[in-house]
């Protein structure tokens, strides 16, 4: 039995097969449902609200090009007090797709060919079979991105949280040095 792969909870199919010459426009809100599985999904307190502002264009000869904002509005853990820290993301979104029988994105791969890859600039285009395109998927991998996986309230750090704490043993002195020296 093959296992379906787990789609994302603001999962939007776009039908590319056939793009309008200016582009499709497409707007995604999540409902609450879909902000409560968004939040679980990337360890989040909430997320209260979020939005995705997408416009899906023909790109090259069968290409297509997907590009956009995704905003929200989220609520995470301080990682030092595991307060509440509420935060605000306004990403862009940016992706290019090709058919996967198209002969570009191929290139490279079966001829023999070196492929170059420029870790600073921009990504490859995806591949991508039949007529549509999860876009609603594309924006969470944005969204996920832009989260800091590291949050912390201002002017919280662990020295804030030590300051009751009694002073060092002999063993822990020494112990703290030896870390600092490797």
């Amino acid at each position: 039995m093959k296992q379906e792969e787990a789609k994302s909870p603001v999962s939007f199919e776009a039908h590319v097969a056939r793009l309008p010459q200016n582009g499709l426009p497409l707007v995604l809100e999540a409902t609450a449902a879909q902000r409560a599985a968004l939040a679980e999904a990337h360890g989040l307190l909430s997320v209260e609200f979020y939005r995705a502002d997408l416009l899906v264009t023909a790109w090259k000869r069968h290409g297509v090009k997907i590009s956009g904002t995704v905003e929200a509005n989220i609520t995470q853990a301080c990682v030092v007090s595991l307060e509440s820290i509420e935060a605000h993301i306004e990403e862009d979104v940016d992706g290019l797709f090709l058919p996967d029988d198209s002969k570009l994105g191929r290139q490279g791969f079966g001829t023999g060919g070196e492929i170059m890859i420029d870790a600073d600039g921009d990504d490859g285009p995806e591949l991508f079979s039949g007529e549509t395109i999860d876009v609603g998927e594309l924006a969470e991998q944005f969204f996920g991105l832009a989260i800091d996986p590291y949050p912390r309230k201002p002017g919280m750090t662990l020295e804030t949280l030590d300051e009751g704490q009694p002073e060092e043993n002999e063993f822990q002195k020494k112990l703290r040095e030896a870390i600092g020296k490797t």
